[in-house]
């Protein structure tokens, strides 16, 4: 005589099935979960580098070049404010070596850029000409910034909090950048001017 299964056994069987169903569930998600925390640290990672990576290039090759504003007005070869506000830049100076690609023949080899502090954002601004021109759309770079400050190396090997005070075409020998962050501060120091990119102790983050 066949026996079949009793109305407990099923629901045993049935309880059993969902409990590995959960389990099963609850790994998938936290699998998925956590893939999407190290993309997401991943690509924070590659952004700062890259933001590095051309804040180097950028400092590396500044000029004591006093340009002019949109509307007229001198700008120190090196303007910078040792705490960032969102209504005027973090960093501006002028840069050489920038590369001629398009071919236009009036364009200079030297380039005014800014780096401003927008919404928590650190974004890099240029301009087609150091005097007078209006600047290009700004490129993001770094997010989720709650708040920055700059140091200044100068000649003599001392650090500044503030540059503002020094004479208008002199440039600090280093910058240091520290920013405050989810989790801890991020502190990036540059080399500036004309021989930083040989120098034996090369920008580092960290």
């Amino acid at each position: 005589m066949t026996r079949g299964f009793t109305l407990i056994e099923l629901l045993v069987a049935l309880l059993i099935f969902a409990t590995l169903s959960a389990a099963g569930v609850m790994l998938l998600s936290g699998t998925v979960s956590a893939q999407a925390t190290v993309t997401a640290r991943l690509d924070d990672m590659a952004a700062v580098e890259r933001a590095s990576a051309l804040i180097t290039a950028d400092l590396a090759q500044a000029l004591p070049r006093i340009s002019r504003t949109e509307s007229g007005t001198l700008a120190p070869a090196f303007y910078a404010d040792a705490v960032i506000e969102p209504h005027r830049p973090a960093l501006l100076f002028v840069r050489g070596g920038w590369d001629n690609l398009d071919g236009h023949a009036d364009r200079p080899a030297i380039q005014k850029v800014e780096y401003w502090l927008v919404d928590g954002r650190l974004e890099r601004r240029s301009y087609p000409f150091v005097d007078g021109a209006r600047g290009n759309e700004a490129t993001p770079m770094i997010d989720g910034i709650t708040a920055a400050r700059l140091r200044f190396r100068d000649p003599t090997g001392a650090w500044r909090d503030d540059w503002a005070a020094v004479k208008p075409d002199l440039l600090p020998s280093a910058v240091e950048l520290t920013m405050t962050r989810t989790g801890a501060p991020l502190r990036l120091l540059f080399l500036v001017g004309p021989g930083a990119l040989s120098e034996p102790d090369a920008p580092v983050h960290g």
